[in-house]
């Protein structure tokens, strides 16, 4: 190869230099120091001792390939963060002996020296790495009972729940500040002790009541529960309010405040669940603390004085200085009795003094999203951001509550994923939760109108997956005592309330989905969609997701779903879309959380082995079936009802077996293929689809309106679910399987484009880098698919910058990507650490099997063999790539397979929401939701608001006071306070205007030439 061929192929930077390393040190070799660790520092000498070394010895020369990419690439702190990895591998994974099952995660960080939420960035290379040993010595289904997923979520759930019951503490209490404690004349007790009874109590409350399934939504329900015991509780100096002449509480009558009532409004949720939930505490306090209960109206305290005491139990000495050191000790010694054989977190720590082992940094975006696909851009939007149900009306700051109170400190609250979960869920207690749990009378006449009455398998249907999602029966008969109900039975009982929740999203979404399909079919007959299986199952399983996304489940972390419903990826890909259209209620964490996750499947999920994408793709593009069928990756059949029934236990009680679902899941019309295509988007899209999102409400209701009359596109649906070999009617003679095929390939373009943008921006590149880039990727997607097969999307983006970086010859290193690629908010260190390799299909000499490894060695062996003929083609004219390549490769580029789409150029992106429209002043714009506008509008002369696109006078042009509005942003003069919009008639910005300044802004360059590549001062 040619020196110049050679300069593309770069050797690997210096991140992996470390890999030369030897094992032995200042202590022998490594094996010898984990020994010795083990013994002298954790006193393990049994089975866990065993194990662990064995394992330790088996995985060492996998910590030598990857020292330089843990931590800060130092030997010895990778030995440490691998020591920690073994050793929650192995308490996970095998039973404790008796002498050793006290050792926690947390007792093996303190031991090594690092913080949880560094444990948790690092472990999943491990896991990548160690897969195959951990399932020769633990079995298949070890990831499983490492439940690593879960911890993780747990801990970033108790760590969001313990800065809100923190803040809401101080909201009522006063400050554990040592100043305050002088002044007050306390003997004992302190503000902190309460605090931190209040919090041992919250883990009573989950080791014995909540038991399983710990979601976010029950968690805040036990310390709104909480914080109400502490305020009928807590002796009245400590309280931070005065109940007498406090604007926050609900008085009713001479009976005094509502309590209850006051904390549901304060804190959004359900008095009913409130209620359940402190007899729930109530029950923990008296059963281990055995204190006597007494209802509150029978007893005199200060704490109680203006409190409706009616359905309240108080404890007589419960908050007394004298016995609260003793509860506080018997709640430390249940907490431990309760956790003891298990390697979990000690979730003390949250409350401790010191709180170095919690670490500093955050666990949510890239390893963990807790708010969906949330961008960045949040993070930074107006500092006076508020939360404010989605399910009322706009009112006036000033608009005094309908029962008189006005909430002053607490009507508007800094959105936090602890107060947007309980507004969320609050959608679902209101809007869903009323439904029947039935097929409606307008769905019933769908189901009845089929060529044959499908209800009953509808029925069976939801009944059978949704029992399989959300099981009633409980892990373990657990119960205390008589006075605390079973563990078991409380799984059951949260298990039922869930699936009904989601049986009832379903009935409705899809009624709105078959009204929709009627009225293009002009006909009710919807048995082609309505006796499909895969439909209801995707449907269901949307349904589910977005239940447990809304109470944030920690043990039914995406995809479990697809799992229990025996679909695939590709397979609830195609149902997302639509399930967003036409449930326009839907919260907007919610579609956030659909949209977040239509990115997961469409970057790595959908190719990954097993997707029924691959199905469709050997009927789309032949030549591919011999590689994927080498590589194993075609999809399993999906599993009967029956199959499911079994596996989960279900009963369905005296629902009748329906003949037609048991042999096997083929309806009419489906050829006896269940795997479908991604269907057709022939209405509005989603996240990916490309929109103006500046347009007028009102325009958009008359957009809406012309699309309906004017849509001449055969039934989505329908065609979505068909067999991929199917000819499609409405695709010019194209089988299903082509036509799913290219639109799903246009999506993944889409969300190409918008991660190339992010980082031809972020690395301070021209126009003309990111159309090269963007137009490489395209050609790798149609002419080269196979690259993507078990892999991520940024993966090959990466690659392709790097590959345009240096064909371009631009002073561009991999490191400077992979340093900028940190921080986008999409980022995943096992993107650029671990990428899947076959090196049998890859014909390298002396390399056989599969294994994961960087990027920079997948770059160098797999992806440029296979990319260089196309990176020839888009070489500058008479570089000395493209004429030493051209020789090379001699014009084995070859031609685009049939079918596929024509190589665009780079797409007009829409602009994140809120997006900021000037440089030096804190100015956003964000599209306004049509739901949102009468509100705003109605029954006033002088709107407040701004709506893009839309006059506030009549038949006055958008653009007349556009010279005003600018001369007050760009203007030199600092004003203090609000702005006064009496001055001058408040204009309106034209959408082309803001559209092409945004463009601008966004960083798109008008001149040719590149201009000189960022530095960061890194090593190449």
């Amino acid at each position: 190869m040619s020196p110049s061929a050679c300069n593309m192929e770069d050797a690997k930077p210096s991140a992996s230099a470390d890999d030369s390393l030897s094992n032995d040190g200042p202590g022998g070799s490594v094996e010898d120091r984990f020994a010795d660790f083990c013994k002298t520092g954790l006193l393990l000498n049994g089975n866990t001792y065993t194990k662990a070394m064995k394992l330790f010895s088996e995985s060492k020369h996998l910590l030598s390939t990857t020292i330089s990419s843990i931590g800060t690439g130092s030997l010895e702190e990778a030995e440490r963060y691998w020591s920690a990895f073994v050793l929650y591998s192995v308490k996970r994974l095998t039973k404790n002996d008796a002498d050793e099952s006290r050792l926690t995660l947390c007792q093996i960080l303190r031991a090594v020296k690092l913080n949880i939420v560094d444990f948790f960035k690092e472990l999943p290379q491990f896991i990548v790495k160690a897969g195959p040993i951990l399932s020769n010595q633990y079995g298949e289904d070890w990831e499983k009972k490492l439940e690593a997923k879960e911890l993780q979520a747990n801990f970033v759930h108790l760590s969001l729940l313990s800065k809100y019951y923190k803040r809401r503490f101080e909201e009522f209490f006063l400050k554990s500040d040592p100043n305050f404690a002088e002044q007050l004349t306390v003997t004992t007790a302190t503000v902190s002790d309460y605090h931190r009874f209040g919090w041992l109590l919250f883990l009573a409350l989950r080791v014995h009541a909540f038991s399983h399934f710990r979601d976010l939504v029950t968690c805040t329900n036990g310390l709104i529960a909480i914080l109400a015991i502490l305020i009928i509780h807590i002796p009245v100096r400590f309280r931070n309010f005065n109940i007498h002449d406090s604007s926050q509480f609900v008085k009713k009558g001479s009976k005094g405040v509502d309590l209850l009532v006051s904390l549901c409004n304060i804190c959004e949720t359900s008095e009913d669940v409130l209620q359940k939930t402190l007899e729930k505490a109530n029950g923990v306090i008296a059963d281990i603390l055995k204190k006597i209960p007494c209802p509150a109206s029978e007893c005199r305290s200060e704490s109680l004085e203006n409190i409706n005491r009616d359905d309240l139990i108080y404890f007589e000495d419960l908050m007394e200085e004298a016995s609260l050191s003793s509860s506080l000790e018997i709640l430390e010694k249940d907490y431990d009795g309760a956790t003891r054989n298990k390697s979990e977190l000690d979730e003390r720590v949250f409350v401790n003094e010191e709180d170095s082992l919690l670490g500093s940094g955050s666990l949510s975006g890239g390893a963990m999203n807790m708010n969906g696909a949330k961008r960045k851009i949040d993070s930074v939007a107006s500092p006076t951001k508020t939360i404010t149900s989605p399910l009322s009306p706009f009112r006036s700051p000033s608009a005094p509550h309908a029962n008189g109170m006005c909430c002053s400190g607490y009507s508007k609250m800094a959105a936090t994923p602890v107060t947007t979960a309980m507004t969320t869920a609050k959608w679902l207690r209101t809007v869903i939760s009323p439904l029947p749990p039935r097929p409606s009378p307008g769905l019933e006449h769908f189901l009845s109108s089929c060529d044959r009455d499908v209800t009953a398998d509808v029925i069976r249907r939801a009944n059978i997956i949704l029992e399989a999602i959300f099981p009633s029966s409980g892990q373990g008969e657990r119960c205390i005592s008589a006075s605390l109900q079973c563990t078991s039975l409380m799984d059951s009982i949260w298990a039922e309330q869930r699936r009904l929740e989601a049986l009832k999203l379903y009935y409705r979404v899809l009624q709105a989905m078959c009204t929709a399909e009627a009225q293009i079919l002009h006909a009710s007959n919807l048995t082609s969609l309505l006796s499909n299986e895969r439909f209801h199952r995707c449907m269901l399983a949307c349904s589910a997701e977005l239940v447990l996304a809304t109470h944030k489940t920690v043990t039914m972390l995406f995809p479990a779903v697809l799992e229990r419903t025996g679909i695939t990826a590709f397979d609830l890909s195609k149902v997302i879309e639509s399930f967003i259209r036409h449930e326009e209620s839907l919260p907007r964490e919610l579609r956030r959380h659909l949209n977040s996750l239509e990115e997961r499947l469409l970057e790595s999920m959908v190719w990954e082995k097993g997707s029924s994408m691959y199905n469709s793709l050997m009927v789309a593009r032949p030549a591919l079936s011999s590689e994927i069928n080498c590589l194993g990756l075609l999809a399993e059949p999906m599993p009967s009802l029956d199959a499911i029934s079994m596996h989960m236990n279900i009963s369905c009680g005296s629902l009748p077996c329906v003949p037609s679902l048991q042999k096997n899941e083929t309806s009419p019309g489906q050829d006896k293929d269940i795997r479908s295509p991604k269907r057709i988007c022939t209405e509005k899209r989603s996240v990916l689809v490309e929109r103006n999102p500046f347009t007028s409400p009102v325009k958009d209701r008359l957009l809406a309106l012309n699309n309906l009359k004017s849509k001449l596109a055969p039934p989505a649906l329908q065609s979505a679910f068909a067999s991929p070999t199917r000819p499609n009617p409405g695709a010019g003679g194209e089988t299903c399987a082509e036509t799913a095929i290219s639109i799903f390939f246009s999506k993944i373009v889409k969300l190409a484009a918008v991660r190339i943008n992010g980082m031809v921006e972020r690395l301070q590149l021209c126009q003309q880098i990111r159309e090269t880039v963007y137009c490489l990727f395209q050609q790798i997607l149609t002419q080269r698919t196979s690259l993507f097969f078990n892999r991520h999307i940024d993966q090959i983006i990466l690659c392709c910058l790097y590959g345009v970086a240096k064909i371009s010859q631009l002073n561009l290193t991999f490191k400077e990507i992979i340093f900028n690629y940190r921080k986008q908010p999409q980022c995943k260190p096992q993107v650029f650490r671990s990428v899947f390799v076959d090196w049998s299909l890859a014909h390298r000499r002396g390399k056989t099997g599969q294994e994961h490894v960087d990027i920079i060695t997948f770059y160098n062996e797999i992806f440029i063999p296979a990319v260089k003929p196309l990176l020839v083609e888009i070489a500058p004219v008479g570089s000395s790539q493209k004429n030493t390549w051209n020789s090379e490769t001699n014009n084995t580029n070859g031609q685009c397979p049939p079918g596929s789409p024509k190589i665009s150029s780079f797409p007009s992106l829409p602009d994140m929401s809120p997006k900021k429209v000037s440089a030096i002043h804190n100015v956003y714009v964000s599209p306004l939701r049509s739901s949102k506008m009468d509100a705003l509008i109605s029954n006033s002369s002088k709107s407040y608001y701004a709506c893009v696109g839309e006059s506030t006078h009549a038949y006055q042009s958008p653009s007349k006071d556009l010279t005003a509005i600018n001369d007050r942003l760009n203007g030199n003069r600092k004003l203090r306070g609000t702005l006064n919009f009496d001055e001058v008639d408040v204009g309106l910005v034209s959408d082309s205007l803001v559209a092409n300044s945004l463009y601008l802004q966004n960083g798109s360059c008008t001149s040719s030439s590149c201009p000189p590549v960022k530095s960061e001062q890194l090593d190449s």
